[in-house]
């Protein structure tokens, strides 16, 4: 992830709040008083997964215009005022940081060096705390669309799992949104779009997210269009 990234396809899922919500449902158990968010983007994910015991919110942000954005949205009451941004990446935190919740959602498959991320993300860690991944799943579904947004690759729980960084255990693996990851198969074979059109993104978010809620249950959260790992640091 460089420090100019275009993020294209941020304003587009802006609105996916259903799946927001999903999602942060699914995490919330994780997410601790002090977190750091890795690669913020517009900030739309902290609505969605700051909770009250939330006391620090740091949105680490590496692209200028974006992480202003954020800083503009908290100034502005639109975001809670326990966060705060940095314009940086990882390497901008200090060595004495610690954190109960490191987050990179929809991030990681846009740094080169992943293993290398997260072992520095590990870092920042209190013992105890939650290193939450959440990424597009199939490497199989890797489409124009990907390519276009900067994605390096697309991971499965295996491939997320043979990344746990040093000093700490692999605590949960999980995939989301199997009514999603027929229209992602669908996307690939058939349409080949390299960028999703608003009213798709609706259709996905209003129609298959639900319905995705209800068949993630009963599958037991084994097949999905996004992956999930969840780290935890060890005393």
């Amino acid at each position: 992830m460089t420090a100019r990234y275009v993020g294209s396809e941020l304003e587009l899922f802006a609105a996916a709040t259903n799946w927001k919500g999903y999602f942060a449902q699914a995490l919330a158990p994780f997410i601790g008083a002090r977190v750091l968010e890795v690669g913020s983007g517009l900030g739309n994910n902290i609505r969605h997964l700051h909770g009250p015991g939330v006391r620090d919110w740091i949105s680490l942000e590496p692209d200028e215009t974006l992480a202003n954005h954020i800083a503009r949205r908290i100034a502005a009451g639109d975001l809670p005022p326990t966060c705060r941004v940095i314009a940086g990446t990882i390497a901008s935190i200090k060595p004495t940081d610690r954190f109960d919740t490191v987050l990179y959602i929809d991030v990681l498959e846009h740094i080169g060096d992943d293993a290398g991320e997260l072992a520095a993300a590990a870092g920042a860690l209190a013992p105890g705390g939650h290193l939450v991944v959440l990424a597009p799943a199939h490497q199989f579904l890797f489409s124009p669309f990907d390519a276009a947004i900067g994605h390096f690759r697309r991971y499965n729980v295996t491939t997320l799992a043979a990344l746990t960084p040093p000093g700490c255990r692999l605590r949960a693996r999980l995939m989301l949104d199997c009514a999603g990851l027929l229209a992602s198969l669908a996307n690939r074979l058939l349409l080949k779009a390299e960028m999703p059109s608003p009213r798709q993104i609706a259709f996905w978010d209003r129609v298959l997210v639900p319905v995705s809620r209800m068949l993630d249950t009963i599958t037991g959260r084994r097949f999905g269009k996004t992956v999930v790992a969840i780290w935890r640091r060890e005393p």
